[in-house]
C-alpha cells in the first residue's frame, strides 16, 4: 500500500514539473520531495519522471499514473480536511445516565440550552439509579452518587450529597426542636427500609465541628422509596431524613422545616463520571464543561450543602 506523502509528492511535482516548488507547497525540502518521489517508482517498478537540469518531464508511464490518481489524492484531502475541521464539533449521540430524582430536577432543565447550543448532537438519557459501568455499557458520562472510580475513569464533584431531617411546620407546631440526635427519640421518624435488605437504615449525623452521633429514632412510618418520604413529611407523618438535594425546594418555600438545623449526614457527592482518554471525544467535552459552568454559575454546591 502506497503512502499518502509519497503520492502527494508525485501530484505535486507533476503539476509544477519541480521538486523544489513541489517543496514550497508541501512544506518539505527538495530532497524530501526527490526521495518520496524515488520511493514510489522503486515501489511501483517504473520511472514516472525524466529528470534533466531543466526540471522534470512526465514518462508516458507518468502520465497514465497521474491521470488516475490526481482527481483521487485531491478527494483524499477533501476528505481529510473535512474531518479535522469538524473534529471539534461536538456531533453524534451523547449517552448518558442520570439518577432519577436528581436528573429530573437539576440536570435536564440544562439540556434545551445545552441542544440549542449544539445542534448536531442527540441526547440518549438513561434515568436509573443502577451505577453503570460507562465502557460496557457504551456511556460518554455518568451522573450521581457512589461510583467506584475504575482505573481510567474521571470523577468532577458537582454537589455535595447531605441527607438532612426535615418535618413540615404543621407536625413540629407546639414541639421544641431537639438540640442534638439523641433527642429524636422523643419524635415520631419516618424510617427508609432499604429495597435490598429491608433493614431499617440508622442515622448518623454529624456537624460542621466535625462531631458524629447516631440518632435515636422511634420510627412510626416504614417506607422504603425517598419520594414517598418526602410525601410523608410533607403530610405531617413525622420526621423523614433526606437528601437536600431532593427538598431543597421544599424548604425553600417553608413546606418543610429542617428539625437538627446544626446536623446533617455526609453520603459523599454527586459527580459527573467519564473516561479518561488523551482525545477525549468533543461530545464528552463539551457535556462536562458545559454541566461543571452550570453548576458553578448556579452555586449549587453552596446551595446544597447542609453545613
Amino acid at each position: 500500500m502506497e503512502t499518502l506523502s509519497n503520492l502527494e509528492s508525485f501530484v505535486r511535482s507533476a503539476e509544477s514539473a519541480s521538486f523544489s516548488a513541489a517543496a514550497r507547497r508541501l512544506g518539505l525540502t527538495p530532497a524530501a520531495v526527490s526521495r518520496n518521489v524515488a520511493q514510489l517508482e522503486r515501489n511501483l517498478g517504473v520511472r514516472l519522471f525524466q529528470r534533466s537540469t531543466r526540471g522534470l518531464q512526465l514518462t508516458e508511464a507518468g502520465t497514465r499514473f497521474l491521470q488516475s490518481v490526481g482527481a483521487g489524492l485531491d478527494s483524499i484531502q477533501d476528505a481529510i480536511a473535512e474531518v479535522s475541521a469538524k473534529a471539534g464539533e461536538p456531533a453524534g449521540v451523547l449517552k448518558l445516565s442520570v439518577a432519577p430524582r436528581f436528573g429530573r430536577k437539576f440536570v435536564l432543565p440544562l439540556m434545551p440550552a445545552f441542544m440549542a447550543r449544539y445542534p448536531a448532537l442527540a441526547l440518549d438519557i438513561h434515568v436509573d439509579n443502577r451505577r453503570v459501568d460507562l465502557i460496557a455499557g457504551g456511556y460518554d458520562a455518568a451522573i450521581g452518587g457512589g461510583f467506584e472510580l475504575a482505573p481510567g475513569m474521571v470523577a468532577r464533584t458537582l454537589i455535595p450529597a447531605h441527607a438532612v431531617a426535615v418535618a413540615s411546620p404543621a407536625y413540629l407546631q407546639g414541639r421544641q426542636l431537639p438540640q442534638d440526635p439523641a433527642a429524636l427519640a422523643a419524635f415520631e421518624v419516618i424510617a427508609m427500609r432499604s429495597p435490598q435488605s429491608g433493614r431499617i437504615k440508622p442515622w448518623l449525623l454529624r456537624n460542621r465541628r466535625g462531631e458524629q452521633m447516631t440518632a435515636e429514632l422511634r420510627p412510626r412510618v416504614f417506607l422504603n422509596d425517598p419520594d414517598a418520604i418526602c410525601s410523608a413529611a410533607l403530610l405531617g407523618m413525622g420526621v423523614g431524613l433526606l437528601l437536600l438535594a431532593d427538598v431543597v425546594e421544599h424548604l425553600e418555600s417553608g413546606a418543610l422545616q429542617r428539625v437538627l438545623p446544626e446536623w446533617y449526614e455526609d453520603l459523599g457527592t454527586v459527580s459527573l463520571y467519564y473516561t479518561s482518554q488523551k482525545l477525549m471525544p468533543a461530545k464528552t467535552r463539551a457535556l462536562v464543561d458545559y454541566v461543571t459552568t452550570a453548576f458553578r454559575e448556579q452555586q449549587l454546591a453552596l446551595r446544597l450543602a447542609a453545613a
